[in-house]
């Protein structure tokens, strides 16, 4: 097989269609490296819970075409688990991920294809260079988001959140995308050990039908996903690395500035000079909270230690090849 295309989708039943028309003409055609073969390729929607009626039409295509494929979820869980569920779905050797709202085009595929397929890149992002959105309510806070998340995780990716991106197999069968990670797919890739990431240009369109089922909320959830993906991928499996070394200077400092007030008190009523109670010095509380607070990150650290050394995924790495 040599693509999968992956498309999550959440009410898109009118626009789904035109998208797969549109995907199926242009995977019609050879593509660069095939010669004059047609390209072996699977749709693979995975339908988010939907309630108007996209199942119907994604069930009626999967039964006239054998290259298309569906799965159902009960319920709305969220873009991060349809894409797993269809990274895990797919068998190509390139999979493609797209939006079912029309706003990718599918044209672009044979390019994002070629750039995987031809070794130079492990993973391809789509960039929407002329975005078709709201100024305000996607345009700069995605401008903003994009500068965060380039400089927290070290990717020059202009548009990481982009739905459009073409990834080597090994890459979708070697990650978890959960909860919201769906954004950082390409920093969960590098972690990984893909570090050869691209980008692309890509055509944005205006939505043609429904609304967007994002709203201003997910800038905020992104932005402490990141905070969640950045630490776990430095202190995930070394807790006392971060905690014991706060939780150590903390507890120092407070037993360094608790000692030099006693020690002060001490030495200027040894020579009869005018003094204060040690415990009349809010000084010496802030102190007492620093001791307690350092002794709590500390085994906090050490408690993260022991969950870490019993779990089951502790020595769990990518492992590129072997001879």
């Amino acid at each position: 097989m040599d693509i999968s295309v992956v498309i999550a989708l959440y009410n898109e039943r009118e626009s789904l269609p035109e998208l797969l028309e549109r995907i199926k003409k242009v995977l019609s055609a050879p593509l660069g490296d095939k010669g004059d073969a047609l390209p072996e390729y699977e749709v693979i929607f995975v339908d988010d819970g939907s309630t108007d009626g996209s199942w119907t039409f994604i069930s009626e295509q999967a039964d006239l075409d054998p290259r298309v494929h569906g799965i159902r979820f009960r319920r709305n869980y969220g873009k991060s688990a349809a894409l797993f569920c269809g990274f895990d779905a797919a068998t190509g050797d390139v999979v493609i991920t797209m939006d079912a709202d029309l706003q990718d085009d599918p044209a672009e595929i044979p390019a994002l294809y070629q750039m995987v397929a031809e070794g130079s890149y492990d993973l391809v992002s789509g960039w929407k260079k002329k975005r078709k959105d709201g100024l305000f309510t996607k345009n700069i806070p995605s401008r903003i988001y994009n500068a965060t998340a380039r400089a927290v995780t070290g990717i020059k990716l202009h548009d990481m959140n982009c739905g459009l991106k073409a990834y080597r197999k090994e890459v979708v069968k070697s990650i978890e995308v959960y909860g919201e990670m769906h954004r950082y797919i390409p920093y969960l890739a590098k972690e990984a050990g893909f570090t050869r990431i691209g980008e692309k240009p890509v055509l944005h369109s205006r939505r043609k039908f429904g609304k967007s089922k994002f709203g201003l909320s997910r800038f905020v959830n992104g932005y402490l996903d990141l905070l969640s993906l950045w630490f776990l991928a430095r202190f995930g499996k070394r807790p006392m690395h971060i905690f014991g070394l706060l939780g150590s200077f903390m507890f120092i400092l407070g037993g360094v500035i608790a000692l030099w007030l006693i020690i002060q008190k001490l030495y200027w009523q040894s020579h009869g000079l005018p003094f204060r109670s040690v415990t009349d010095q809010p000084l010496f509380y802030l102190s007492l909270l620093a001791i307690v607070l350092g002794m709590q990150l500390f085994l906090a650290g050490f408690l993260g230690e022991l969950i870490t050394r019993n779990a089951t995924e502790r020595n769990h790495y990518h492992i590129r090849e072997r001879r």
